[in-house]
């Protein structure tokens, strides 16, 4: 993953963020439901991204420097990020194959003992 960088937002971004963060009222219309109170915070942080330069799904906060620092990785060419998205997919790939290949040797393992047992019950 590409360095994080520390950012400052305004007081006016805040209050933008906050205000997008709170509660939506359940309305149903024919058209659908709102969006979800998440919904709008990413669209938030999303749109203070653009305009800061960085990418709005990798904002964490600074502890002890207070609400308007934040660290985030900073904006991407498209070329990087599908470099880095594919990095991740390979990654998450290969775990899997991981994860499921020990499953594998798990559940042959507990077949060969449950086939013992069976074999010694029916010698005796």
């Amino acid at each position: 993953m590409y360095p994080r960088s520390e950012y400052k937002m305004t007081q006016e971004d805040f209050d933008t963020l906050m205000e997008a963060m709170k509660p939506v009222p359940m309305i149903m219309l024919q058209c659908g439901s709102p969006p979800s109170q998440q919904e709008n915070a990413n669209r938030a942080w999303e749109a203070l991204g653009k305009k800061m330069g960085f990418d709005g799904s990798t904002v964490r906060p600074v502890e002890g420097k207070g609400n308007l620092y934040f660290t985030a990785i900073p904006s991407e060419t498209e070329g990087q990020r599908t470099e880095r998205l594919a990095k991740e997919e390979e990654e998450k790939r290969l775990a899997e194959i991981s994860s499921l290949a020990a499953e594998i040797e798990e559940k042959k393992k507990k077949l060969t003992e449950l086939q013992s047992a069976q074999k010694t019950k029916e010698t005796l």
